[in-house]
């Protein structure tokens, strides 16, 4: 199935259903030889030029119109999956300042799937788009050049996997948002700290594991393997790492869940077991979703700018550097802790002097 697709702001008509890519494999050619047969450059053989020209034609490409310094009519808003308030969340942002600046947004889930993903391609040169920003994912290098001879201007937030050092990012200081729950739990009194991981294959995981394992170096707290219990960011990962942690011989007397969503699983696997939070055992979340105000108890939590980050996206790819493309920065914005009534300090039974 193609990719997931929510429209919004202008309408193109639809264009040529191939690649650059697809015609170069259809000629036996390189990439940025068709790339210089599109854009009418001299250095390309008479024959290779023929051959080229004739499939452009035999498919219906039509090159991507694109005029200097014009302003962009349409960003491409790209996740894995559109499944949670946190995609809600970078939306916002994102919406805020394209619709400001009179541009419209195209939002597409593509499941990590290649078919997927080159049919969102497709898609994308079919109504021309501006700009793309692309979301907690990795970036596919054959993908990345064609949006470069596309002239699409790119830029990812909270990429997956480190980016090429062309493209812009942005993302939040998880590593220091991981210590600031880590070393709140700390002060309260907790040695025993479980930690519900996300996928080690998100750099922003992995960043928010290192803050933790770093929190407790700090205080001189040996780290326990078995209080490391992963998880995919969603509530019903979050509940059955609880669970697991809560069969231990020694459960932990607080949680560090390295999403919200997790939290809140967490909290019910708590629940369901007839124990309470904060008297029990306290729980810290990461994200600051606008539903943890709300849990019972409210979530204390690591707020992660994500509209903020989508702004910052918009604003990067709606103002090109004089190439027609973003300046390579690494933006990465703060994180804070916000305090709220899921944490306390251990049970007395629990308590660990020093």
């Amino acid at each position: 199935m193609a990719a997931d697709e929510v429209r919004a702001g202008t309408t193109a008509g639809r264009r040529g259903r191939v690649t650059i890519t697809d015609i170069a494999r259809r000629a036996g050619v390189s990439v940025p030889t068709v790339s210089r047969v599109v854009n009418g450059r001299s250095d390309v053989s008479p024959r290779t030029r023929a051959r080229v020209e004739e499939l452009l034609r035999r498919h219906g490409y039509r090159k991507r119109a694109a005029a200097p310094g014009r302003r962009a009519a349409l960003i491409d808003l790209v996740f894995n999956d559109l499944d949670s308030p946190w995609a809600v969340e970078i939306i916002r942002g994102v919406e805020e300042v394209a619709h400001a600046t009179g541009v419209g947004t195209v939002v597409s889930a593509i499941h990590g799937r290649s078919g997927d993903a080159r049919q969102w391609m497709l898609n994308l040169r079919a109504r021309a788009s501006d700009g793309v920003v692309l979301v907690t994912s990795a970036l596919d290098p054959v993908l990345h050049q064609e949006l470069r001879i596309l002239g699409v201007p790119l830029v990812v937030v909270d990429p997956a996997g480190s980016p090429a050092l062309d493209v812009p990012t942005v993302g939040a200081a998880n590593r220091s948002g991981g210590l600031l729950a880590t070393e709140h739990l700390l002060a309260l009194g907790h040695r025993r700290i479980g930690l519900i991981a996300g996928p080690p294959r998100l750099l922003c995981s992995r960043a928010r594991h290192d803050g933790y394992r770093a929190a407790l170096d700090g205080a001189g707290v040996p780290i326990d393997e078995s209080l490391i219990v992963p998880g995919d960011f969603r509530h019903a990962s979050g509940f059955a790492a609880c669970d697991t942690l809560l069969g231990l011989s020694e459960p932990p007397t607080a949680v560090f869940a390295t999403s919200d969503q997790m939290a809140l699983g967490a909290i019910e696997a708590l629940r369901r077991r007839g124990l309470r939070v904060p008297q029990d055992m306290s729980v810290v979340g990461f994200d600051d979703l606008p539903e943890v105000r709300w849990s019972a108890p409210p979530l204390t939590t690591v707020r992660q700018p994500l509209a903020d980050m989508g702004r910052a996206a918009a604003r990067t790819v709606l103002h090109p550097a004089g190439d027609g493309h973003p300046d390579p920065a690494r933006l990465e914005l703060d994180t804070d802790l916000i305090l709220r009534s899921s944490t306390a300090p251990p049970p007395a039974s629990a308590a660990v002097p020093g």
